[in-house]
């Protein structure tokens, strides 16, 4: 069975109370070897630690997100950079801008996003940025922190974060690897409408991986229906008949990339390979 790491789940939300324990069995079932946990503001960083704690196939994240920056006081961000020294929180996240709803004013996004990739630069660690309409923005606080910390996560691969549920274009997505940076996608690909699927067959099967981004984004023909990890292979199946790869080859490079990014040490049962952090194989 293909392999899959669910790169974006917010499996905290009250959508789960009632049944967490079975969302995890079905991923399991379908091949989702790991999960990652962002958070969305201190007390949601918290749950996804828990969770992590809780069961061993979760990572965390911790960040607050745009739509809660307005919240984001100087002790909130002090302990969001406690909750960075758990052994369980892989990366800064959910981070970065929304000019979509503007729940926040774009001031403090701004303020309180550079301070959280200030942080992320400062302890090594990958981050998770989301963009709405700020894409520009985004990306001119990503360069000026590569600017100001060269030495961050550097190397002949991407290891400084990722824009997950990516929808930009294809100059955008490289662009973002220039400055160390993954993309992602999530059931965003299966949308009749979506030109994500330009962007995938521009990468390559080597150049992104992939997220459900749970309880949001289900996967055609699931939509408006609660998504869950174990939808990841539905979104592998189809785009391995788009790039007309096989499914191991695409789950197993995309795996590898997750794990890389997240620094996750996940065997490959099958072909004795060690999903391990420090490398990313060159496919193409």
């Amino acid at each position: 069975m293909p392999q899959y790491i669910d790169s974006h789940a917010h499996l905290f939300f009250e959508e789960y109370g009632a049944d967490l324990q079975e969302v995890l069995n079905r991923a399991k079932e379908a091949g989702i070897c790991a999960i990652i946990v962002p958070g969305t503001n201190l007390k949601t960083s918290r749950e996804a630690v828990a969770l992590a704690e809780k069961f061993p196939e979760i990572s965390a994240c911790v960040g607050i997100h745009p739509h809660d920056a307005s919240g984001a006081a100087d002790e909130v961000l002090r302990e969001t950079e406690e909750l960075t020294r758990h052994p369980k929180v892989v990366a800064i996240g959910e981070i970065g801008l929304d000019y979509h709803y503007d729940f926040s004013p774009r001031e403090k996004q701004t303020e309180v996003f550079a301070a959280q990739i200030d942080l992320a630069a400062r302890r090594n660690l990958p981050c998770v940025l989301h963009t709405r309409e700020s894409m520009a923005d985004t990306c001119a606080i990503v360069a000026e922190t590569v600017r100001r910390y060269p030495a961050w996560r550097a190397g002949s691969s991407p290891r400084r974060g990722v824009f997950h549920c990516f929808s930009g274009t294809i100059e955008e997505a490289l662009h973002v690897r220039e400055m160390g940076f993954w993309v992602s996608f999530t059931g965003n690909v299966t949308f009749k409408k979506s030109t994500s699927l330009d962007v995938v067959r521009a990468l390559g099967v080597s150049r992104f991986f992939l997220e459900t981004d749970s309880p949001y984004m289900s996967p055609v023909p699931l939509r408006g229906s609660r998504n869950e990890p174990a939808h990841i292979a539905r979104i592998g199946k189809m785009l391995a008949q788009t790039l007309n790869v096989e499914e191991l080859e695409l789950a197993w490079a995309t795996t590898f990339n997750a794990a890389a990014l997240f620094a996750l040490n996940i065997p490959d049962a099958e072909g004795g390979r060690s999903l391990n952090s420090d490398k990313v194989p060159v496919l193409e």
